[in-house]
């Protein structure tokens, strides 16, 4: 699962027993080289889908980490592409990664806890991948408000969300054996470090995208297959701010 260059066992464990913010500090130099960041086969997907509903002018991506979501709102963004995350470390490894480019869009990395973004109305439009995890169920409403108020009116707030694991199959329980194992860790250790696979259900997010003052769309992502009973295995959520 990791390249021969990624985090060894040992630095894992400090990571594991240390907050999300320096957890992630840490990782920060070797996370392009673990499981962790999203894969472009998942990327390249949702770059086909923002350029179907594009062109945008400003986009932002929420915990971007090192960038990766970072490559597709250059893609489809004109003028303005800034990612927000709140570890130090991951930024300064984004911006190395990224380099210096003097050719549009406009990049900026700003360190901010997602909960209390910095910013006004001025993003057509905000992603996020793979980070809703780090955020308890009974924040995700103050999280989702914090989106719309920095969203124009009309603009979108769109991540991919995968199809749950089917119960007793290898992946339902591998997610729930993680999430059992980080609630007594939690339990046992602080500070603690929230990382939970199961809690980010689609119908909850979705009635609560909607009472955001969201109207919510799905769209399903052909590229990246279907499940036995034919229903997608990632959809895209589209959620719009409706004033």
């Amino acid at each position: 699962m990791f390249a021969p260059q990624g985090p060894t066992l040992r630095e894992l464990a400090v990571q594991a027993l240390s907050s999300v913010e320096r957890g992630y500090d840490l990782l920060a130099p070797k996370f392009d080289r673990t499981p962790f960041r999203t894969p472009d086969a998942v990327l390249a997907p949702v770059s086909r889908a923002l350029r179907e509903l594009g062109p945008f002018d400003s986009g932002l991506d929420l915990c971007c980490g090192t960038g990766a979501g970072m490559g597709v709102l250059r893609q489809v963004c004109r003028e303005r592409v800034t990612g927000v995350d709140i570890s130090a470390g991951m930024l300064a490894a984004g911006r190395a990664r990224a380099g210096v480019t003097a050719t549009a869009p406009r990049v900026e990395w700003v360190r901010a806890d997602a909960r209390a973004l910095p910013f006004g109305p001025v993003f057509d439009l905000a992603v996020s991948f793979g980070a809703f995890g780090h955020f308890l169920p009974r924040e995700r409403p103050e999280l989702f408000a914090q989106v719309h108020s920095v969203l124009r009116p009309g603009g979108r707030f769109v991540f991919p969300i995968a199809a749950p694991a089917r119960p007793g199959s290898l992946g339902y329980w591998t997610l729930l054996a993680f999430d059992a194992a980080m609630r007594v860790r939690n339990a046992l250790w602080h500070p603690s470090f929230v990382m939970y696979y199961r809690t980010f259900r689609l119908a909850d997010v979705r009635a609560e995208l909607t009472r955001t003052g969201f109207d919510v769309e799905l769209q399903s992502l052909p590229e990246l297959g279907r499940r036995p009973d034919g229903s997608p295995r990632c959809r895209l959520v589209v959620a719009t701010r409706a004033r």
